[in-house]
């Protein structure tokens, strides 16, 4: 389908109440329609309760029709920037890569499990570029007066969670299962992504601080506390490289 030049108040119509709710908070109407996105952050970043916090900086370029996205970071270790990860999903396909010291592969890894688990990413992070929460691949259910489900098609695979508003519409957090890797392997297992402060970020209001966590019978495992410094849509020249 052809997609539309800008977003029109007709878009939010059906959509369950809490969501338009949010979409009006966020100000996509009479807004382009969103082709990319590029979203910088910072923050910190740990691999389990007694590993150390890492310092983080990482840029992030999304792509809409079809969905993709490419995350590049790099991590201070003792202070020194060590490490560098790559995350990414094209074609249907996850992938996640990491080196040591510019050196030494720390990890490498594919499968069905990553890739779905990249795609649930995908849809837990269209909260910085929320006008593609109106594409015809997206499917929102009803819930009650503070949340709604909400599904990414792509590939003939299905990621879903569930997201919470406030009354103002902001959106407070994303839940749902996710694979984590555990032992050379992986499980399913609750994921939620708190979401903390909000602000202005390329014309639109989105989260701009917020957590990643793991809940384990241990206890909740927040491993990424993150803030979103610049966000750019539709900038010429982004694509997934």
């Amino acid at each position: 389908m052809k997609q539309p030049e800008v977003v029109t108040n007709d878009m939010l119509d059906g959509l369950p109440e809490p969501v338009q709710r949010y979409m009006r908070w966020t100000g996509v109407v009479g807004k382009p329609w969103t082709r990319t996105a590029y979203v910088r952050q910072s923050g910190r970043f740990r691999q389990g309760f007694d590993k150390p916090w890492m310092p983080m900086a990482a840029e992030q370029v999304f792509t809409v029709d079809p969905p993709g996205m490419v995350w590049q970071a790099r991590f201070k270790m003792f202070g020194l920037p060590l490490m560098r990860a790559r995350d990414s999903y094209q074609d249907g396909r996850g992938h996640m890569f990491g080196k040591a010291a510019g050196l030494f592969t720390i990890f490498d890894e594919r499968g069905e499990e990553l890739t779905q688990g990249t795609l649930t990413r995908y849809l837990s992070e269209m909260i910085w570029f929320p006008i593609a929460y109106l594409g015809d691949n997206i499917t929102w259910t009803a819930v009650d007066e503070q949340s709604a489900d909400v599904s990414l098609s792509d590939h003939a695979r299905t990621a879903s969670g569930r997201m919470f508003f406030d009354d103002l519409g902001r959106p407070t957090t994303f839940e749902t299962m996710r694979y984590m890797g555990v032992d050379g392997g992986y499980r399913l297992t609750p994921w939620h992504t708190p979401h903390l402060e909000w602000g202005e970020r390329g014309g639109l209001n989105i989260p701009v601080r917020g957590e990643v966590l793991w809940l384990l019978p241990e206890g909740p495992l927040t491993y990424g506390d993150f803030q979103i410094e610049a966000v750019a849509y539709n900038r010429p020249g982004d694509t997934l490289r």
